[in-house]
């Protein structure tokens, strides 16, 4: 298993927007299912756009809909913002089976290879993916 989150790590974990074009079904603790739009993604977390919140601190099982594959996750959820439609809820990862976790990371790494900044001068402060994995 994966052990999260990681404590000495100095550096922040690349991060991909996917602006919602990645679907994520939500399972709480009481067995209750709910989905969700993926807008942003790393291998520490991520941000959900839902259309109702969920309490911080609340223990879901997290599954993301990658291009063929599934990757599942349990995932610990943070303090929700309210959107223009709905809710922002962060995210952080708490437990992954090790290959769900290297699934995550090469989606990851894909996706931003595939990124093309939104304007040269500003590199660093946004991406958008070029094309989405080809098999979504």
């Amino acid at each position: 298993m994966a052990d999260f989150p990681h404590p000495g790590r100095k550096i922040r974990a690349p991060r991909v927007n996917l602006w919602g074009n990645v679907s994520a079904s939500i399972q709480l603790e009481n067995g209750r299912l709910c989905w969700a739009k993926t807008l942003r993604l790393s291998i520490t977390g991520g941000l959900l756009e839902l259309p109702n919140c969920l309490d911080e601190g609340v223990s879901v099982s997290l599954t993301l809909h990658l291009g063929s594959r599934p990757v599942r996750g349990k995932a610990a959820m943070l303090f929700p913002m309210r959107a223009a439609q709905g809710y922002l809820q962060p995210f952080r990862f708490t437990e992954m089976r090790d290959e769900e976790c290297c699934a995550l990371d090469v989606a990851i790494r894909e996706l931003l290879k595939q990124a093309r900044p939104f304007s040269n001068r500003r590199r660093s402060f946004g991406f958008r993916p070029a094309r989405f994995l080809e098999s979504s």
